[in-house]
């Protein structure tokens, strides 16, 4: 009987360290493999709402001015309701290239409607200076990258807006024989341009007159 159980606690005591050895990590486990993706499953897409198109000048006024420039815009949409900051921004870029082009020409009466007597006399002595020196400019209007709102208030009735423009220029500058003495046909420069405008809301003539320019330093 007593050799029973000596044999028994023997066998416990023998389990017992087998569990404390097997039960215990050890940090040399083999880890687990990683089965490879099937690529041949389906899949069940995931249904989402679509997201919104992005805003741009063409079809969101938000985007088309600084939010500086937010209050003086909204002052004018309060005095005149029909303004519509898309359509205001095409006609403005319409303007900056006729306007350049027409100077560039020398062609005074084609922009004489399109700006006020300052702008116009400022122009005006440009181009009679440049006859006297016999020299004619051969510039090119690229592409206008960017025409974005910078200011806008509205004095009384009149609303004023700045524009800030960014263009890629082609300028060349030819004597009285047709050489090039400046710039390149080639070689296109970025400008940027603050052009200020002027409107009467209370009157009915839509257009704008360009009041000052300016370079952005």
């Amino acid at each position: 009987m007593t050799v029973i159980v000596i044999l028994a606690l023997v066998a416990l005591f023998v389990g017992l360290r087998l569990y404390s050895v097997l039960g215990e990590r050890t940090g040399h486990e083999q880890q687990p493999i990683l089965k490879p993706v099937d690529r041949e499953a389906q899949v069940e897409p995931r249904v989402s709402q679509p997201s919104p198109p992005a805003a741009t000048p063409a079809d969101a006024g938000d985007m088309a001015f600084v939010p500086t420039a937010g209050p003086g815009v909204r002052a004018i949409l309060a005095a005149d309701p029909s303004f519509d900051v898309a359509r205001f921004l095409e006609g403005a870029k319409a303007a900056y290239r006729l306007i350049l082009e027409s100077f560039w020409k020398g062609d005074l009466q084609a922009l004489r409607s399109h700006v006020d007597d300052h702008v116009y006399e400022t122009f005006a002595s440009a181009v009679e200076q440049r006859d006297k020196d016999g020299l004619k400019l051969d510039n090119r209007l690229v592409a206008i990258d960017q025409a974005v709102i910078s200011e806008a208030l509205v004095e009384k009735s009149v609303a004023i807006l700045t524009v800030r423009f960014e263009a890629d220029i082609a300028a060349v500058t030819r004597n009285s024989d047709g050489q090039v003495v400046a710039g390149s046909m080639s070689d296109a420069v970025q400008t940027r341009d603050l052009w200020t405008f002027r409107r009467d809301t209370s009157s009915r003539d839509p257009n704008w007159l360009l009041i000052e320019t300016d370079e952005e330093e």
